[in-house]
């Protein structure tokens, strides 16, 4: 199953590392273990935010997503997940909206 991961990260702890200048082994060493299939930083709200898309198998593989950042950084993050427009076709919406609707 593929999960958007928003990670927003704070400027003190992100200062800090760009200032003693272990910012890029950080972040390369938490995306060489997470392995996303693509990675954007960007802006969000004003701080700093990293957006993944990454392959998990299982909902067992998000604390190994999570705790690198909540632990490097004290980042916010969250996960939402991802279907292709096929997979939204084999989700059942019609049968759905029969029965709720």
């Amino acid at each position: 199953m593929r999960m958007l991961v928003q990670v927003q990260l704070p400027h003190d702890r992100f200062n800090a590392a760009v200032k003693d200048g272990t910012i890029g082994s950080k972040i390369g060493r938490i995306l060489e273990d997470i392995k996303p299939d693509a990675v954007y930083f960007s802006e969000q709200g004003g701080k700093r935010s990293a957006t993944l898309i990454v392959d998990v198998a299982d909902g067992t593989r998000v604390p190994a997503i999570a705790e690198p950042w909540f632990l490097t950084f004290n980042a916010d993050v969250q996960f939402h997940v991802l279907m292709s427009p096929e997979e939204l076709g084999r989700s059942g919406l019609g049968d759905l909206g029969k029965k709720w609707g």
